[in-house]
């Protein structure tokens, strides 16, 4: 019964939407990471864009308007990580906050000496435990273009990674995957790619277990034959947990 109920509430969702299938498609066209799904794909992705629009609320920061077209190319790869898992992987929050540009927060840390140090950061996104997806235009804008850097799959994969806590690179995994594999192979990348930078992974991926999560997940899905070359058993591993297969 509730199956039932939740299909008839979003299906009139869907149809309610004041966007078209033809206003997906021309947002669609602009994201070029998105040319290689499959019809079936791409129309499954439109509907659960739609979905996400109705369910988190996308707001401007610094004076930025949100018009049509930034809310849906936010959702579109926003909901690309999570095309075969469903929108329920998103759950526990509510909004999404978009800033014109790279913008400042305070940043905190404590040296080897137990000496803390506060100071400021440029970010271009970042993700809050249980709070919202904080995003620039000016990186998303120039998000899905397979060069490997996507701020919105970057900062959602993180949203996956809290879904069991703070993000550790250990999200909860599918029920047919091993825990201990996906903590060797991981911890074994890891260990790898701080001493070892490969070709079209950016380094930001050597800071902690959770940034390497999130960037080889950027680069699984926009640039799937780097993450192969570098670590076939990490690409194999994310083909397992986002029911995918980008190449």
């Amino acid at each position: 019964m509730f199956n039932l109920i939740k299909d008839w509430r979003e299906q009139r969702i869907l149809e309610d939407s004041r966007f078209s299938e033809d206003d997906w498609r021309q947002v669609a066209g602009k994201i070029a990471v998105l040319d290689s799904l499959s019809e079936a794909q791409r129309l499954k992705l439109f509907d659960l864009a739609t979905l996400f629009l109705h369910e988190k609320h996308i707001q401007g920061a610094n004076g930025f308007e949100v018009t049509d077209f930034v809310r849906q190319s936010i959702a579109l790869q926003a909901c690309l990580p999570i095309l075969n898992l469903g929108l329920e992987w998103y759950k526990g929050w509510s909004s999404v906050i978009v800033y014109p540009s790279s913008y400042r927060t305070k940043s905190t840390t404590t040296d080897e000496m137990g000496i803390v140090h506060e100071g400021h950061q440029h970010r271009s996104g970042e993700a809050w435990l249980r709070g919202p997806v904080i995003l620039s235009w000016e990186d998303v804008k120039d998000a899905g273009r397979r060069d490997g850097h996507n701020v919105v799959i970057h900062e959602f994969v993180h949203k996956l990674d809290m879904l069991n806590g703070r993000a550790n690179g250990f999200p909860p995994i599918q029920s047919d995957m091993d825990a201990t594999e996906w903590t060797k192979v991981m911890e074994q990348g890891f260990a790898d790619f701080q001493y070892s930078p490969k070709p079209g992974i950016d380094d930001y991926g050597a800071t902690n277990p959770a940034e390497f999560f999130a960037v080889l997940s950027e680069v699984f899905f926009e640039r799937p034959n780097d993450l192969m070359a570098a670590y076939p058993d990490i690409y194999q591993l994310m083909v397992a947990f986002f029911r995918q297969q980008p190449l």
